[in-house]
C-alpha cells in the first residue's frame, strides 16, 4: 500500500511540474523587483533614460494569432492608475523584443506593431515617474496572448479603448511587477 501511495504522489508531483513549465511566462533580462534611472521617464520632472526593458515570453497558448503588452500603474495618484506604454498587434511568432523597442522612433518592432497613446499624451513607452516623495509605485507589465491577428486600433487609441479590446480578445496574460520611487529632493 505504501508503494502505491508513494507512485500516486509521484505522479501528481510529476503532473503539476509538466503543468508549471508549460505555463505562459514574461521575462525581463533587464529589468527585476525594482526598475532604475535607466527605465525613469524623461519629462514631467524626472529625468531617466526613458528605455523599455527587454521582453521575453514562452508557452504562449494555442491559438494565439497575437500580442499585446501593457505597463500600468496602479498606484498613481489620479484615481484611475496611469498607462504607461501599450503595445498591440504584435506577431504570434515572435517571442521577445529588445531594449528600447518601446521608442517609436527608433524602429526595433516590426512594421505591424502599433505602440498607442499613454498617459503622457506620447506614443510608445514612458517609463516610470511617480511624484517625489510619494513612495513605492508598482509597475505591472503584462503581456496578453490573444485570439485575433489584430486589435483593428491606431496608434491614436487611447490606453481605455485599447484596454477593451485586449480585455475581449485575451487568451491568456503574465505579469512582471517592477517597483520604482523618487525620493523628494
Amino acid at each position: 500500500m505504501q508503494k502505491i501511495f508513494t507512485l500516486i504522489i509521484l505522479c501528481i508531483t510529476s503532473i503539476w511540474q509538466l503543468q508549471a513549465q508549460n505555463t505562459f511566462t514574461l521575462k525581463s533580462s533587464t529589468i527585476g523587483g525594482q526598475m532604475t534611472n535607466v527605465q525613469e521617464f524623461g519629462g514631467f520632472g524626472c529625468t531617466g533614460d526613458n528605455q523599455s526593458p527587454a521582453l521575453s515570453w514562452e508557452n504562449a497558448p494555442e491559438g494565439t494569432k497575437s500580442f499585446a503588452i501593457t505597463m500600468y500603474d496602479p498606484d498613481a495618484p489620479t484615481g484611475s492608475g496611469w498607462w504607461h506604454w501599450l503595445v498591440f498587434d504584435i506577431p504570434a511568432d515572435l517571442d521577445h523584443i529588445d531594449v528600447n523597442a518601446g521608442d517609436p522612433s527608433l524602429e526595433l518592432m516590426p512594421d505591424q506593431v502599433i505602440q498607442s497613446i499613454t498617459d503622457y499624451g506620447s506614443k510608445g513607452f514612458g517609463g516610470p515617474c511617480p511624484p517625489e516623495g510619494h513612495g513605492w509605485h508598482q509597475y505591472i507589465i503584462t503581456i496578453y496572448a490573444l485570439k485575433v491577428d489584430s486589435l483593428g486600433l491606431d496608434e491614436n487609441t487611447n490606453a481605455a479603448v485599447v484596454g477593451y479590446y485586449i480585455g475581449n480578445n485575451t487568451l491568456a496574460k503574465a505579469s512582471i511587477v517592477s517597483y520604482y520611487q523618487r525620493v523628494a529632493k
